[in-house]
């Protein structure tokens, strides 16, 4: 794959994404064609995707053959084969082609998929860079190289074993959960994570305890005299007096050692004190010194992000992408905290223009990397160029998250180089006799900085710390011991001990990577999948778990519980980093893990292969869920909350249940605002009492002579009539969903009959013949005809829409999604490529992009009130660029896929080596195509 030096024709370089493909041309100049293949161009199809002939065969459940050397059958997607196209068409004016993709696992299996896919017949070389300036493609250029096998080995490892992971205990969930439900490596142990702390929250018992504060100063004549500072109650009698660390979590104290303050003691002291002088009893003072912070890895810029910009850890990825690819940073999925010399030049330079030369060390820093599994293959993040801009100098370029962002990461780098901050700490110890009789001392410390160091250009943030962290700068009168005191404002204050902290997306990344469970990489995708699925809310910037996360995590803790034990999650992970190193064999890995030990046949496994660990995956995947045995459903569903009152996680949410005293289960909804931890019995209660007998009568409807009343079910609020006793059984009570803007307790008579008239007679349409209805779903409200119905924008429209307006709606084209077309939700301008007016609208599937002729949907990271016009176009042109979806066509490609595929599935291990004679300089790249198992790709 070495660069041809003499070859004179026109060069193709492919890129993943159209912005990196725009920036890296503008540096390459006219002989360089640059193309992007917008991601992966092929995949794992779904099941359903395969020929028939294939579903019956062995790539039949998996799109991955279990039974020889678990190979996987790709096939290149409907929405990529024009870009796949594209790409052909370029390469037949090429005289060379350069593989550009990203220098990491995805980036290399990318590649390796092109290469698959596109056959060339040139000389193929393998670009890589880790910043995108003229200066860094320069070099990738001449210092190509082959295309590391190692590394797509890994990730093909990575992608069959999620695939094997969600397909085999993904539909245990469907069956005994929650249809649509997904389980996976690293997101059902990110979501165990979040649930635990949340058990450990409701089974935290709160203890009160009180201490003793006051403010003191040196008595008159004392050169500090008047100079007051603060002070805690820290002993009594010559034992230590209880703070909240001496509480567990079931509120006793762990210690017999120590005093334990209530309110009448804590102000019987105060009384006690009322007119003592204290003495000083000790000073101590040793000097205090903190280095900075290691340069930005993706997990630590993640947590950073979140705690300083607020900024949710799929916002920061984003955000860093787009910086990276348009040239402002260093590449952003790295675990690595190494600078290249020329990064640490220049920001050693840069702290001693800006600071001064005695903010500098004498030596360069290094830093060691803390991650479990780091892998030093990267640079850490870092402003890109062997000089950085400051965040003055690229404010006419940057704004918004970008900016904050690019500041944040260049206040990193520098301060990373800068010296340690330096001063003192000081404590003090402060005594008095009480009136009583009793011995108490009083302590106050505090830190004084006198070198900021790398404090003037940077300081760390922190989380949530459950019992408070450490004090801040403050400066103390100069003491001595024997020195007399006043004591002023003395107080008793009550306390009480706080439960665990729930994670914050920082948080949780930090306890992720230190668990060495999953990639720093793929953590903002699966904060975002837990977040998709139901498992887990915000509240604030906290992450709350739903009770649906509770029965998940309940069944695979029983019946999977080694695949999310932490540290077999962690384990896994060390192993594929091993593959990756070529350290371990893939096949046999994978047969172990699926097959376990006693089918080493069927994996093509060895006696020697290495194990994966886990008291699961020891008797293999499939082994376990073949003999799952019975589940009880309604078991696993259910979370006993005490008093005999459970919690049922339902089909449409959760509910309360308890015995009624006639036999019939009282029950009722749980609101979504209502946390687990603070579902306690009483709450419970409450929430029964109040849905279970807590009709509302609004009144009597006079056509009827029935009661109407309001109540509160299963399914939310809602209004009926109450039919009389006589009435037969077959008779069903009209009920009527309340619309969004009511409440139960507000809800009026008239309104109530106004919700048991639904659904409307609109009036009947002429054309058709057919009776226009309007009516009030579950989706909200919709116009219905025959069998097709149509969305409307607001529940007044129930009452006010006529026939003509009605006509009007079924006249316009079906539209995707349930509602009716709304006002955008953001106006960006005109598409630089059409000049028509984009705007950003809501759709059934979420937010998306239209030029009022193409539509792309926002991807993952993309947010609403961040999206700019230039992102925006990019969207659709990639929408543009690609083909539509045709299943027809989707299923002869896929068709040709599996006669290519048949011959070569099983050659792929004596066919190792061929791919890197195939990139070698000069040489043809076609036998590359056999390499492993060949079909035409794709993505899912």
């Amino acid at each position: 794959m070495a660069a041809s030096k003499t070859a004179t024709g026109r060069r193709l370089v492919i890129v993943e994404s159209p912005r990196k493909a725009r920036t890296i041309a503008e540096y390459l100049g006219p002989d360089f064609d640059v193309e992007a293949s917008v991601g992966h161009i092929r995949d794992l199809p779904q099941p359903s995707e395969l020929p028939a002939e294939m579903k019956k065969g062995p790539f039949g459940k998996f799109a991955v053959d279990v039974e020889n050397g678990f190979e996987a059958y790709y096939v290149v997607d409907a929405d990529k084969k024009k870009k796949v196209a594209e790409l052909k068409r370029a390469l037949k004016d090429a005289d060379e082609l350069y593989l550009a993709t990203d220098e990491d696992r995805e980036g290399e299996a990318i590649a390796w998929h092109l290469l698959e896919v596109l056959q060339p017949t040139i000389p193929v070389h393998r670009m890589v860079f880790h910043e995108i300036t003229r200066e860094a493609i320069s070099r990738a250029l001449e210092q190509t190289r082959d295309l590391d096998e190692r590394l797509v080995d890994a990730q093909e490892t990575r992608r069959i074993l999620d695939r094997l992971y969600g397909y085999e205990v993904s539909p245990v969930l469907w069956r005994k959960v929650r249809a649509g439900l997904s389980a996976g490596r690293v997101q059902s142990v990110a979501t165990r994570m979040v649930v635990e702390r949340e058990r450990e929250r409701m089974a935290f018992r709160p203890a009160s305890y009180w201490d003793v504060t006051g403010d003191f100063a040196a008595s008159e004549g004392h050169s500090d005299a008047g100079r007051w500072f603060g002070a805690r109650l820290v002993a009594l009698d010559e034992r230590r007096v209880a703070t909240g660390r001496d509480f567990n979590d079931v509120g006793q104290l762990t210690s017999t050692e120590v005093v334990h303050l209530d309110e009448e003691a804590a102000n019987a002291l105060v009384r006690a004190l009322d007119g003592v002088h204290p003495t000083v009893r000790s000073v101590e003072e040793k000097p205090y010194r903190r280095r900075p912070a290691a340069p930005f890895t993706t997990s630590t810029l993640q947590q950073e992000a979140g705690r300083k910009l607020r900024l949710s850890a799929k916002q920061a990825m984003r955000t860093a992408q787009s910086l990276y690819e348009n040239g402002y940073i260093t590449y952003m999925r790295t675990d690595s905290t190494t600078l290249s010399d020329q990064a640490v030049n220049a920001a050693r330079q840069q702290a001693s223009d800006l600071y001064g030369p005695q903010y500098i060390p004498a030596q360069p820093r290094t830093y060691a990397s803390k991650s479990k599994n780091a892998q030093e293959a990267h640079e850490a993040i870092r402003p890109s160029g062997d000089s950085f801009r400051t965040p003055a100098q690229v404010s006419g370029e940057l704004s918004g998250d970008e900016f904050r962002l690019y500041e944040l990461i260049w206040k990193r780098t520098v301060a990373s180089q800068m010296e340690d901050a330096r001063g003192s700490t000081a404590t003090i110890r402060l005594g008095a006799t009480t009136t009583d009789g009793r011995d108490a001392v009083f302590g106050a410390s505090g830190t004084v900085i006198t070198f900021r160091g790398f404090l003037a250009a940077y300081e760390e943030g922190r989380d949530e710390e459950r019992h408070g962290g450490e004090d801040g700068e403050r400066r103390l009168p100069e003491l001595a011991v024997g020195d007399g005191l006043d004591a002023r404002d003395l107080s008793a204050d009550g306390h009480t001990t706080s439960p665990p902290p729930r994670y914050t997306e920082a948080s949780l990344v930090k306890a992720l990577e230190e668990r060495g469970i999953g990639r720093p990489s793929t953590y903002a995708a699966t904060i975002s999948v837990i977040v998709d699925r139901g498992y887990v809310g915000h509240k604030g910037n906290a992450l709350v778990p739903t009770w649906l996360a509770f029965a998940v995590t309940r069944l695979l803790e029983e019946h999977f519980g080694g695949l999310v034990d932490y540290d077999f999650t962690a384990s896994m992970e060390a192993d594929l980093d091993q593959i990756a190193a070529g350290e371990q064999d893939r096949r046999q890995w994978l047969a172990r893990f699926y097959f376990g030990d006693g089918s080493a046949e069927n994996g093509n496994s060895s006696a020697q292969a290495p194990r994966p660990a886990g008291p699961d995956a020891m008797h293999g995947l499939k082994p376990l869920v073949d003999d799952l045995g019975d589940i009880d459903a309604r078991d696993i569903n259910s979370v006993p909350l005490g008093e005999g009152i459970v919690l049922r996680v339902g089909r449409y949410g959760p509910y309360l249940e308890v015995p009624g005293e006639d036999g019939e289960a009282k029950r009722a909804s749980v609101p979504d605002d209502v946390a687990p931890d603070e579902l306690t019995v009483e709450k419970a209660r409450e929430l029964l009492e109040t849905q279970a007998d807590g009709d509302r009568e609004l009144g009597t409807d006079p056509d009827t002579g029935r009661q109407i009343v309001a109540r509160s079910g299963r399914f939310g609020p809602y209004v009926t009539e109450i039919l009389p006793e006589d009435s037969p059984k077959s008779a069903k009570p009209r009920t009527g969903s309340l619309f969004k803007s009511m409440d139960l307790q507000t809800v009026t008579l008239d309104e109530a009959l106004k919700l048991l008239s639904l659904p409307r007679l609109v009036g009947v349409d002429p054309e058709t013949n057919e009776e226009i209805t309007a009516q009030n779903g579950r989706y909200g409200p919709y116009l219905k005809r025959g069998t097709d119905s149509r969305s409307l924008e607001t529940e007044d429209q129930l009452f006010s829409i006529t026939l003509d307006e009605a006509k009007a709606i079924y006249a316009q084209p079906k539209q995707r999604g349930r509602r009716a077309a709304a006002p955008p939700l953001r106006e960006l301008g005109a598409d630089p490529e059409t000049q028509a007016p984009i705007v950003i609208k809501d759709g059934r599937f979420g937010a998306y992009v239209t030029d009022g002729t193409t539509n792309a949907t926002l991807r993952k990271g993309d947010e609403v009130e961040s999206v700019t016009l230039e992102r925006a176009a990019e969207l659709l042109a990639e929408k543009r660029a690609a083909a539509p979806r045709a299943k027809k066509t989707a299923k002869k490609t896929t068709k040709t896929a599996a006669k290519k595929t048949t011959g070569t599935a099983k050659k792929t291990a004596a066919k190792k080596t061929t791919a890197k004679k195939a990139t070698a300089k000069k040489a043809p790249a076609k036998k590359a195509a056999t390499t492993k198992k060949t079909a035409p790709a794709a993505s899912e």
